[in-house]
């Protein structure tokens, strides 16, 4: 064996492990923490930490998506808060709802429409029968300084019993809520509006604010608005309603599987088109000229009789006796009613009853099917004859 190989060999461990030994004692171990965002569940729920927070305090939470929980719900011991779009919420609803709140339970709900003055409504269904109205905050925007450091936000006081400094919640200070008829218990301020009022609704209790961001993450973990929303629901099982209206199928459809419902639409367009094909043969057109031409007068005429009665058709004849008449004698048509019969009794040799017959007025009403013929059948004649 060569000793000087085994000496280079030797050297080389002697180094690698000095390296790594000098590694090991200079190598400082910390942890990373990866930021991937928030939880599919978290960006589906935007009231998921205030769930977490409530359920923490001891109280029972549940999530609903439409109002029919609430057929199903006590109101003693239970609050229902409304947090999301109710728009589309209908006048039945809306008693529903108050009759809940009446036998018993708390409802907490959204300020979502303006008070119309000239109206004297606001759109609202639920807030108007509550004569809770919202309007726009008439404090002055400022316009920001570069000199001047910057303003500490307005926030919402609440000052609770047996305590010395009050609640601070971040309400939105656009929207000021007012109490035309003082049928609120107490309120929550900012410097210049209202954003929260509660007020005793039968066995029950309604709270009404003007937003309900502060209760979203992360503006819940800011200033108190964490435990205004367990205070104002102490006590209780809260139910969140937040989602009340759903796509329904056809727009989560169309949202995400937009060429499976069109091929779906063109397989069933193919298939009522391959069921609605002909099982026989092809039926030869029929041949223009299989009516005789008496076949299409008759047609003419039926179809003259029931479009314009019997009356243009019957004037009609007598003006053709009438133009046949004035090129057999001129000026016929100057010559009065008893000159122009006798000159038509000379010209076609027929009675005078006939010719009166045929040319005298109308009657008003209807012929019956024989006298309307004979009507015909003398101007034809007269016709003929001329």
């Amino acid at each position: 064996m060569n000793r000087p190989l085994v000496w280079i060999g030797v050297l080389l461990a002697c180094l690698l492990g000095a390296g790594a030994l000098y590694a090991w004692h200079k190598a400082i171990p910390f942890d990373e923490v990866v930021d991937r965002g928030p939880s599919p569940q978290a960006r589906q729920n935007p009231y998921l930490a205030a769930e977490h927070f409530l359920r923490e305090q001891g109280l029972a939470v549940e999530h609903a998506n439409n109002l029919e929980r609430l057929t199903q719900l006590p109101a003693t011991g239970n609050s229902l808060l409304i947090l999301g779009e109710r728009s589309n919420m209908t006048p039945r609803q809306v008693d529903q709802l108050l009759g809940w709140t009446k036998s018993g339970g708390h409802l907490l709900v959204v300020a979502e429409a303006l008070w119309d003055e000239e109206t004297g409504k606001s759109g609202d269904l639920l807030l108007d029968r509550l004569n809770i109205h919202q309007l726009m905050s008439d404090v002055p925007d400022e316009p920001a300084s570069p000199r001047k450091k910057k303003a500490a936000p307005d926030l919402t006081k609440l000052y609770v019993d047996n305590e010395t400094a009050p609640a601070y919640f971040s309400f939105d200070t656009a929207f000021n809520l007012t109490d035309p008829k003082h049928v609120a218990q107490f309120s929550a301020n900012s410097a210049k509006a209202s954003h929260l009022m509660q007020l005793d609704f039968g066995n029950g209790t309604v709270t009404v604010v003007t937003d309900s961001d502060l209760w979203k993450t992360p503006a819940i973990g800011k200033h108190d608005n964490a435990w205004l929303l367990w205070y104002l629901n102490q006590g209780t099982d809260v139910t969140l309603l937040f989602n009340s209206d759903v796509d329904n199928l056809l727009t989560l459809l169309l949202r995400y599987f937009p060429q499976a419902l069109v091929a779906f639409v063109a397989l069933i367009t193919l298939a009522l088109w391959q069921a609605g094909m002909r099982q026989g043969p092809i039926q030869a057109p029929a041949p223009k000229a299989r009516r005789q031409l008496q076949e299409h007068l008759k047609a003419s005429a039926d179809f003259l009789l029931r479009r314009s009665g019997q009356g243009p058709l019957l004037q009609a004849l007598q003006r053709d006796v009438q133009r046949a008449a004035r090129r057999r004698h001129p000026g016929f048509e100057h010559l009065e009613t008893a000159e122009q019969w006798q000159v038509l009794e000379r010209l076609t040799r027929q009675p005078s009853h006939v010719i009166s017959q045929a040319l005298g007025p109308l009657p008003a009403k209807r012929l019956s099917s024989a006298d309307f013929c004979r009507q015909v059948a003398c101007l034809q004649t007269l016709r003929n004859a001329l």
